[in-house]
């Protein structure tokens, strides 16, 4: 087990712009300062992983070659920003299946927590929505709700630690916490 932190970090409304299941990969626009964001991550030495429900894939709306695609373009755009993630982890299913990495479910932090091997209580979860709180506290993260897609929605009544505008605010508290 290392001794590295992690953010774990829902990607749509969160990293980039809710696009309602985004299918085009020319469509992906991160928010801004979400490349500094990350880049500060990187250099603090703070491990970086995405984790997100894709449920267009199981609803037919894409397939995986195409969200390979998106993805692709996601490192692209946070490459040319001097930001990188160390593991992309996904849940193509929908919510009536029945598996074990649809967030809440700790199914896909616990397929990073195999590859990196870090302490899941350690880390940051960060989400726009209320599951992404909810997988936090699962695993025993500290998490925080941004406002931006989805989270301004969800800001009553929330369980976060913190609730915060967007990610650069949340990685500007993570830089006191660690």
């Amino acid at each position: 087990m290392t001794s590295r932190r992690f953010a774990l970090i829902d990607r749509d409304g969160t990293i980039n712009v809710e696009k309602h299941y985004l299918s085009d990969p020319d469509q992906l626009e991160l928010y801004p300062g979400v490349g500094a964001a990350i880049r500060r991550l990187n250099r603090l030495d703070i491990g970086v992983v995405v984790v997100t429900n894709q449920s267009g894939i199981a609803r037919g709306y894409f397939d995986l070659a195409r969200l390979d695609e998106i993805h692709t373009r996601l490192f692209a755009l946070l490459e040319a920003e001097g930001a990188a993630i160390d593991g992309l982890y996904i849940c193509p299913h929908g919510p009536a299946d029945d598996c074990d990495c649809r967030k809440p479910l700790p199914g896909m932090v616990e397929q990073a927590v195999a590859d990196h091997h870090f302490d899941p209580a350690r880390s940051f979860m960060i989400g726009d929505k209320e599951v992404d709180v909810e997988l936090g506290h699962a695993v025993g993260a500290k998490s925080f709700l941004v406002r931006t897609g989805h989270g301004a929605k969800h800001v009553d009544g929330t369980k976060a630690d913190y609730v915060v505008d967007d990610l650069p605010a949340a990685v500007r508290i993570i830089e006191t916490l660690v």
